[in-house]
Parts: structure tokens; sequence; C-alpha cells
């Protein structure tokens, strides 16, 4: 049996399906119509005031500040000079001055659509419009057609003021409507004139326009810019961020991954140091051997997540204070001139102080070579009650110098504070009095850490007590 299946067309649209038909240079067009209806006819007389200018830019930010705040209206009072240079030319253009109230009347009927500029933009378009045939009617004797002197003035006015407060499509609507206005005067009105202004006009309009729209996209172009920039350099610094806190995990895993190592071969050392453990005993210690070994495993598994790709295990063990010196050594040999002060009873602290001490004094004296080439550096270390302190401070580079510096990656500083703030503890950086930089850095050490974390090895309930709290201090 053969079973046959009609499918059915889809329903035609409402409309009798003629959306579906139309043509590209018909959509092309209605879009085109539906900008002009937005532009120039939705809400056309909307009260949309002329903000004031902003005072952060760099010339206005100089000045005192009666005239940063004068300047804020500057944009108004543009417009108002502008208004009242139309209302004289279209007031000494159409009679006597002050002798004729048809002469004052048009010039305020030409200074009237530039004032509207400053709450009606678009609709100062539109009064601009329609007084240019009332001007023409009033001045009677002019021989200018369709555009009287203060009515040319006046439109082209507005067109300029009114683009600068929109969009380059706007403005050209505004022109394509100058344009149709001026030929239909010219064919259905213009017969008694001997001379028409339109040409000039649409020239002079599409000149102005031209360079007001290429202002507008440049202004664009560097917003865009201005907005990309700012996008990344803060994807730059939060990417900078993670790349620190990934460092800083990788080197961390051998201190945390020893404190654990410690902790299990205690557990499973533990019960053979009593004699007759108790069954639960043995059962406590082989819990925590247990959980020792889970937690390296993981460790491990966490450490592979964070680790990049092209990232080798460092073969060496991680750096110490005890370490400085030979760090130190290599400066020298790079050329920077630096001193070493240790202040304080010198005592082991917790790796993780020790590390993230020392690479903040490798750090410092990097930034010291790349920055103030030529400069004495001096490195401070204060073992004090509570903590450890950590000062590295550079001279100016001295001038004139063969070697220039360079600008680095700029990594340095958020590195150290990652570090810092990883241990609860405090740092200062900055420029110095003459000239060069100083980075103070407090990293704070618990009271529980007591001597070093070598006891591991110690036999007896009071060694086993002490490890406890370097492992607590830790």
């Amino acid at each position: 049996m053969t079973e046959t299946t009609h499918l059915k067309p889809p329903a035609a649209p409402p409309g009798g399906g003629a959306g579906t038909s139309r043509s590209p240079e018909y959509r092309l067009a209605q879009k085109a119509l539906d900008g002009l209806r937005q532009d120039l006819f939705h809400d056309a007389f909307a009260y949309r005031p002329l903000p004031r200018r902003r005072t952060d830019g760099a010339f206005v930010r100089r000045l005192p500040a009666r005239l940063r705040s004068a300047a804020e209206h500057l944009p108004h009072a543009v417009v108002g000079v502008v208004a009242l240079f139309t209302l004289m030319i279209g007031t000494l253009s159409s009679g006597l001055p002050g002798g004729d109230v048809s002469a004052l009347l048009i010039g305020l009927l030409c200074a009237l659509p530039v004032l509207t500029t400053l709450v009606r933009p678009v609709g100062a378009f539109w009064l601009s419009l329609a007084v240019t045939p009332v001007v023409a009617i009033l001045n009677a004797r002019g021989g200018d057609w369709p555009w009287m002197p203060g009515a040319f003035v006046c439109h082209l006015a507005v067109l300029i003021v009114v683009a600068l407060r929109t969009r380059p499509r706007t403005a050209a609507w505004m022109w394509v409507l100058t344009v149709v206005y001026a030929l239909l005067s010219d064919i259905l009105l213009g017969g008694s004139y001997y001379y028409t202004n339109s040409g000039p006009m649409m020239v002079t309009s599409a000149f102005a326009l031209l360079v007001v729209s290429l202002w507008h996209v440049r202004r664009t172009a560097e917003q865009e810019v201005t907005a990309q920039q700012t996008v990344t350099a803060h994807e730059r610094s939060r990417r900078t961020l993670l790349e620190e806190r990934t460092t800083i995990a990788r080197e961390l895993h051998d201190v945390v991954a020893h404190h654990m190592s410690v902790v299990a071969i205690q557990a499973e050392a533990a019960p053979y140091r009593v004699e007759n453990p108790p069954p639960e005993l043995e059962r406590a210690f082989a819990t925590i051997r247990e959980n020792a070994v889970a937690a390296l495993t993981e460790l491990r598994r966490v450490l592979g997540v964070v680790r990049a790709e092209d990232y080798e295990a460092p073969q060496a063990p991680q750096p110490t204070l005890a370490d400085l010196d030979a760090l130190l050594a290599n400066v020298r040999g790079a050329g920077l001139e630096v001193e070493k002060a240790t202040t304080g009873a010198v005592r082991e602290l917790p790796p993780g102080v020790e590390l993230s001490a020392y690479r903040i004094v490798q750090e410092a004296l990097s930034n010291s070579l790349r920055h103030a080439p030529g400069a004495s550096a001096r490195v401070e270390i204060g073992y004090v009650l509570g903590g450890l302190g950590v000062r590295v401070v550079n001279g100016p580079a001295p001038e004139p110098s063969l070697v220039k510096p360079s600008p680095g990656a700029g990594h340095g500083i958020t590195g150290m504070r990652e570090r810092v703030t990883m241990l609860n503890g405090e740092m200062t950086a900055g420029p110095t009095d003459d000239g060069g930089y100083e980075v103070v850095v407090f990293l704070p050490v618990p009271a529980a850490h007591h001597g070093n974390d070598g006891n591991a090895g110690n036999t007896g309930k009071n060694a086993n007590d002490g490890n406890d709290g370097n492992e607590a201090g830790a």
C-alpha cells in the first residue's frame, strides 16, 4: 500500500502576500521614508533644551572658576549672537532701520527660528521653512527669491544648529526638503522675480551640512575608540590579575603539598610511637592519613587546571629569604647598585610569607632596572613582632643616561598587591620626594608560628604539638 502525503502551502500573510513580493528597492525606499518620519515628523516640536557645554576639556579645564562656569553657556550665547545678527540682517535689508514696522517684523521673524533651536530643534527647521515665504511676501520690494537676505541667513543657521544637535541622517533629510522647497518655489511662485537664490542656498547648505556630518562621524568614531580602549584596558587588567593569581597558585602548590605530606607522614607514624595504642586512636590516625592523601590528590588536580599548556614545573625548590643574597648578586651583575639591610631577629617564617617576600623584592628590583636604569637601590628586611616588613626604594635615574627606561608590561605592582592581599598584609607604592620610587610592604605572621617547619621528624608528644602549631601558622 502506498501512502501519498500532500503538503499544504503556508498561509499567506495578511494583505494578500504583497510583503513577500516587494523588491529590495521598495524596501529601501520604505526604510528611508520611515527614517524621514522618525527624524522630522514624529514629535517634531518636542521640548529638547540645548545642553550645557562640558567643562572637562583640555582648554576649559585651565580657565579660572568663573570663566569655567560661564563657558557652560557658550553654545547658548553663540546661538543668541547668531539670532541677533539675523535680526539685524532681516531688518536692514527690508527697509529703513527703526522707520519701518514691517522691516522690524521681518527681522523678528528671521530671528525667531534661530532662537527656537535652543529648545525645539526639529520644530525650528519647520518654522524656518514656514517663515521664508512670509518674509518674501512682506518684503515685496525685495529682488531675491525665495530667500530674502534675513531668511537666507536664518535658514542656513537653523540647518547648521539642528544638524549639530541631531545626526547626519537628519541633516540629509533637511537638505532634501530644502531643495524640494526651493524647486517648488521657483517653478510655482518665482515667475515675477528676476533672480533666484535657490542655487546658492543649496550649494552653501550642502557644504555646511557636509562639514557638520563629517564632524559627527569623527566624533562618533572617537567615542567608539575611547569606549573600546576602556573595555580593552579593563579586560587587560582583569586578565593580568587572573594570571598573577594563577602564578601564585602554582608557586604555593609546593608549600601546601609539603604541609599535607607532613600531616600524612606523622599520621602514619604516630601509632607506632605509642605502646599498645587503642583501636580508636589507630582508626583516627588512619582517617587523618587518608584525608591528607586525598587532599594531595585533589591539590594536584587543581594545579592541573590552573597550569598553562606551556607551563613547565620548576625543578628547584621555591625561593625563600635565604636566597636574597644570590638575587642581589644577580641584580648587581645587571648594573643596579643595591644594598641590603636586615633589622630584627632573623627567624624562619611560614613558607608562603617567605616566598611572597622574595617575589616582591625580585619584582621591585626588576622595576628599578626597567624604569630607573643606572640608579641605586636599597632593600630593607625587618623582622618585627607580628610580621615581616619589606622596603625597596630606588633613587632617580641619572641624567643623562646611556640606557633608556623601558616601559615594561605594567603587571609588577598588580602582582605585588595580589600577593600582599592573599596574606592579609599592607602595601604602599609610589614616587619619593627625590624622584625615585618606593615599595613598602608588611606581611603579618600569626603568633602561633614558632620555630621552623623542619621539626616534622621529631618524636614525642611535645614535638607533635609544636608541628601542629606550625601547620596552624602556615
